[in-house]
């Protein structure tokens, strides 16, 4: 219903495609689909709310200047006890307790013994994929990001967390990757982003924004919500700060790490992530391609 609703033909086209696709296999499915009172009225529901939303707001919101951090990551909310809720999660699947009963519990635990309790859930974990349990889903995190376009489409790959986005465009600057500094090819970058915020302004007087965002280079910026539980934070922190990553998306995790253990003061969480990497190296992807090739000289047969 969303492509169906989108203000991009091309999503509108390839949801029509979809549909006469899946009506060959599942029809009975899709009976609904286009009839007036249903399928079609909801996509006019999507699509008639989302316009009439962006107006309104456009009318309240009086725009400041835009912010020109090179990247900036809050944690816009979190449960202040969040470990307690975890902690009673614990004690409730194990016991097979109520809430309430758990809760209780805790209340009455000195912090040695939670300590001990996130210690022995946690366990001796071998690898970053040897997760935690369903209890670290107790708690959330919200944190609001402001990064590279590039760095965006990767974080917004994770599936188990909510992730909401701005429309792309070129209002929040953009980024200049080290390696173009070391090359000493700033000046050609960015006439680059020049040309891409020039065509990007051209295209919004004319054309939709999500149409005007298809010229915006990945450089620019963007600000987005990610929205995650404690155990999706575990992974997301863990496989995104690794050394084979780009640095850009690794500084966000590795900040989602500090403000988890800093700011919402949930030190148990933080300790759990063994394997998040605070590590600064620029050639990680590249040390790993060397590694893999090492390995297959090795058993190339002479």
């Amino acid at each position: 219903m969303h492509l169906r609703a989108s203000e991009l033909e091309e999503a509108r086209i390839y949801a029509e495609m979809a549909k006469e696709e899946l009506v060959k296999v599942v029809p009975a499915f899709l009976s609904r689909l286009d009839q007036p009172d249903r399928g079609l009225r909801w996509v006019e529901y999507l699509s008639t709310t989302k316009s009439a939303t962006s107006q309104f707001v456009d009318e309240l919101v009086q725009y400041g200047e835009p912010s020109v951090d090179t990247l900036d990551v809050r944690l816009y909310s979190f449960d202040v006890d969040g470990e307690g809720r975890i902690a009673r999660d614990i004690i409730c699947a194990a016991g097979n307790l109520s809430k309430e009963q758990g809760r209780s519990i805790v209340s009455q635990l000195t912090d040695k013994q939670i300590d001990e309790l996130f210690a022995v859930y946690v366990g001796d974990r071998a690898n970053r994929r040897h997760k935690p349990g369903r209890a670290f889903e107790a708690t959330q995190y919200g944190f609001e990001v402001v990064s590279d376009y590039g760095s965006f489409r990767d974080l917004q790959r994770h599936r188990l967390l909510s992730i909401e986005w701005q429309t792309l465009d070129t209002s929040l600057g953009f980024n200049i990757p080290s390696l173009v500094s070391e090359a000493d090819a700033q000046d050609d970058f960015c006439k680059a982003m020049d040309i891409s915020q020039d065509i990007n302004r051209d295209l919004s007087l004319r054309y939709p924004k999500a149409v005007a965002s298809y010229a915006v280079c990945m450089a620019f910026r963007i600000r987005y919500q990610m929205l995650m539980s404690a155990r999706e934070a575990v992974h997301v922190c863990e496989l995104r700060s690794q050394p084979s990553g780009h640095p850009a998306y690794r500084k966000v995790a590795q900040a989602m790490h500090r403000l988890i253990a800093e700011e919402a003061n949930h030190s148990r969480v933080a300790m759990s992530m063994t394997f998040v990497d605070h590590g600064e190296e620029k050639l990680g992807r590249l040390e790993q391609e060397r590694r893999i090739s090492e390995k297959k000289l090795l058993f190339e047969p002479e």
